[in-house]
């Protein structure tokens, strides 16, 4: 008789599966964490991270999905994705995380010669229903990822998500992007009207300018972007400011590399 695994080893994979429902991927949130760690303090930031803060998260309901510093890090970051089923589950878990003694005496430990930390930025997000399945997986090979962040012109935001949608994902695939995760900001929040924020993954940052280079000459490329700033009156993003991108590097004890 084939041995049937316990149910308790299923549950975990249920959150972020194919299988997952509709509604349940519509209400996940996740949220971008960004860390301005203090001078010289980057590496203690990383290991209070790495030797306890990762799996208190884990204890509380939080899921860890990916942490990063950028190739170029002359603000000494650490960013980082964090999810939860939705957003009142995140903020409840985030409490209960801020309150564990675990974390309070990790924190305290690592704080005695000064903070670690001069500023910390958030942003909640969910994904667009285009998005490729977020696998939360580590690469055979080494990459680099690459953080878009595009503001849309006024009322805009739907025509630059229908282009990529349509578009600009499957031209990312032919020169050799892959399309890691697509994101809006939640609801309610913040430039909810106008952002989108997505993740690719390159072998190398050489690599992935390569590969915009040969993207951004395309006909269909080309023809894609005409017809959509046709439709939407202009540029679909801000003349200043309206692309940022900024590649990172996975730590070393990132879920997702």
């Amino acid at each position: 008789m084939r041995r049937l695994l316990p149910l308790f080893t299923l549950v975990p994979l249920v959150a972020l599966s194919a299988d997952t429902p509709a509604a349940e991927k519509e209400s996940r949130v996740y949220e971008m964490r960004t860390y301005y760690a203090t001078p010289g303090k980057l590496d203690a930031l990383n290991a209070r991270f790495k030797n306890h803060t990762v799996k208190l998260f884990e204890k509380h309901g939080l899921t860890n999905v990916g942490y990063f510093v950028p190739l170029d890090n002359k603000d000494n970051k650490l960013v980082y994705f964090i999810s939860a089923p939705s957003k009142d589950a995140r903020d409840k878990s985030f409490k209960a995380f801020g309150a564990d003694p675990d974390w309070k005496k990790a924190a305290a430990d690592s704080e005695k010669d000064g903070k670690l930390i001069t500023k910390i930025e958030s942003r909640f997000l969910t994904e667009t229903d285009y998005s490729p399945l977020l696998k939360i997986e580590k690469s055979k090979d080494d990459r680099v990822f690459e953080l878009r962040t595009y503001i849309a012109t006024k009322n805009n935001l739907g025509n630059l998500n229908d282009r990529f949608k349509n578009h600009t994902l499957k031209l990312f695939e032919k020169y050799g992007m892959t399309n890691v995760v697509y994101w809006n900001v939640l609801k309610d929040q913040k430039d909810a009207d106008n952002l989108l924020v997505y993740l690719l993954a390159h072998k190398s940052k050489d690599a992935g300018l390569k590969s915009f280079d040969e993207f951004r000459k395309d006909a269909a490329w080309l023809a894609a972007r005409k017809a959509s700033e046709e439709k939407g009156g202009g540029s679909l993003t801000e003349a200043k400011g309206g692309v940022v991108s900024e590649y990172l590097k996975p730590t070393d004890y990132s879920p997702l590399k």
